[in-house]
């Protein structure tokens, strides 16, 4: 029996919400793979804070503890904020006021966009110094119980900051090239 042919090839199917393919922007393969190893080390150390704090938990119904669990945790979440804040803006997720940007014009719009991400730019360099000094300044304090250099707690700062630059960096060149932000950003 012949296929029926006036039928249309099967959709691809669309992505939601839950996929994170559906809000993760476009972009050259480099920045795309810098994107994805940030979303798997802030999804991977997030899993870790939950298994510990949850190891640790079961443990305190048989009397016992992990000391070094709480340290790690605090020191992982530190982590996941500023990486998770990397990526946040890969995706412009992050919090914003945006009524009076958004009864401009699309060229209105686009000056009001990169205004905000060069402003962006600009604190981010300012924390990537600063937490620079802070990490060097630090190096021989140790934490508590894990006895590591404090500075590996602190280096999260100019880390994270560091690799939200460089997605501020890439939005503004899309904004320079006329880009919507419905183009830069999947919703």
């Amino acid at each position: 029996m012949q296929p029926d042919r006036t039928t249309a090839p099967p959709a691809e199917p669309r992505l939601t919400g839950s996929d994170p393919r559906a809000s993760a922007p476009s972009g050259p393969a480099p920045l795309r793979l810098f994107g994805a190893l940030v979303d798997a080390s802030t999804i991977a150390m997030g899993a870790s804070i939950i298994a510990l704090v949850f190891s640790n938990v079961i443990l305190h119904f048989f009397g016992l503890d992990i000391a070094w669990t709480t340290e790690l945790s605090e020191l992982l979440m530190v982590w996941v904020t500023f990486i998770g804040g990397a990526a946040a803006a890969r995706r412009g997720e992050h919090v914003a006021i945006s009524e009076l940007v958004d009864l401009l014009g699309g060229r209105g719009r686009r000056w009001a966009d990169a205004s905000a991400q060069i402003v962006s730019a600009i604190v981010l360099l300012l924390l990537i110094g600063y937490g620079m000094s802070i990490v060097v300044s630090s190096w021989s304090n140790r934490l508590t119980v894990l006895n590591w250099p404090m500075s590996i707690e602190y280096l999260a700062l100019p880390v994270g900051s560091a690799a939200t630059l460089v997605f501020v960096l890439f939005d503004l060149v899309q904004i320079a090239r006329g880009c919507n932000r419905e183009d830069r950003f999947r919703s």
